[in-house]
């Protein structure tokens, strides 16, 4: 039976149909599952082993890369992240200047600002894998930067009350810095590392999706499923067209800012706590952000692939 084969005809197979699958696991009998399983292998590999798995995926991918491409990560990762969270903002600022906090559409400036402005770096680490190269992934560090409600404060006029410990940014180099230089020192190293850059993937994207619960799509109604489409279109096509404008080997991949990070579901509370005149959007902002976390998480693969078909058209005719 073709599964591997089929699943890798899917646009972001590889990544897309592990996290829905657990999307669904999760809905149906997460509550059942989790508990009973709490403390085993099943919940560890399935649940909770998301970020432990994505940091190996991110090592092995950083072993590959060339130490003279270095600074290429670095640049990739400063201009994705400043694409993403520089939308982010300005959609949630000129909505909020526009409409006022209530916004448009039924969408706060909360909820545009909190799904727009962060990122879902495992998702756009394994579609970076997938359609670029170890520069690309290696990017994702600096990408890390906009998880969590500190941009979002930004936005909202409450920067200085959030910050970003120094520490959490080391955090996130280290695995690549180490995984650089362990490559470059050792080529054995590099070849054995080399497979768990795409053999991981499916591994975290699976308890990303567990983490998930589809019938927060019907929670958020309409409002949320816009949220999750604009997110993609909007950030996805800027990242493409910043990255064909300087010219990078993969411009598709740029697309791969298109989505919501599943850490955003909590931003909306957090802002919140801090400002209680959000308190009375709060909620609905929560669930419209956990709609575009699902919506993006589909369309934005789809969105890759498609700018991925695009680019080999032109690379075969050059």
């Amino acid at each position: 039976m073709p599964i591997l084969k089929t699943v890798k005809k899917i646009p972001g197979g590889l990544m897309v149909v592990p996290l829905l699958l657990g999307a669904i696991i999760n809905t149906i009998a997460g509550d059942y599952l989790w508990t009973t399983f709490d403390g085993t292998f099943t919940t560890y590999l399935w649940k909770s082993g998301a970020m432990p798995i994505l940091a190996v995926f991110i090592f092995c991918n950083a072993t590959t890369i060339n130490v003279k491409e270095a600074g290429t990560t670095l640049y990739k990762g400063i201009v994705i992240t400043a694409v993403k969270v520089g939308i982010g903002i300005a959609l949630g600022l000129l909505c909020g200047a526009i409409f006022g906090q209530n916004g448009i559409l039924g969408l706060s400036t909360l909820a545009i600002v909190a799904a727009i402005s962060n990122s879902n770096g495992g998702l756009y680490a394994s579609l970076a894998g997938e359609y670029g190269d170890a520069s690309d992934v290696g990017a994702v560090s600096i990408l890390s930067i906009n998880d969590g409600p500190f941009f979002t404060m930004l936005a909202l006029g409450a920067a200085g009350v959030a910050n970003i410990p120094i520490s959490m940014l080391i955090g996130c180099l280290i695995p690549v810095i180490v995984g650089i230089i362990l490559g470059n020192l050792d080529e054995d190293i590099r070849e054995f590392c080399a497979p768990g850059a795409s053999m991981t993937i499916p591994f975290f994207a699976f308890p990303l999706g567990a983490g998930l619960n589809i019938l927060n799509l019907f929670a958020a109604g309409a409002s949320g499923i816009i949220l999750g489409v604009v997110c993609t279109l909007v950030t996805g096509l800027a990242g493409y067209l910043v990255y064909k404008l300087l010219k990078m080997d993969y411009p598709e991949v740029g697309g791969a800012i298109g989505t919501t990070a599943g850490n955003a579901a909590a931003t909306p509370a957090a802002v919140a706590a801090v400002d209680a005149s959000l308190l009375s959007i709060a909620d609905a902002a929560t669930a419209q952000v956990t709609a575009a976390i699902i919506v993006t998480a589909i369309l934005c693969p789809l969105l890759v692939s498609f700018l991925h078909g695009i680019e080999e058209k032109k690379r075969a005719k050059a």
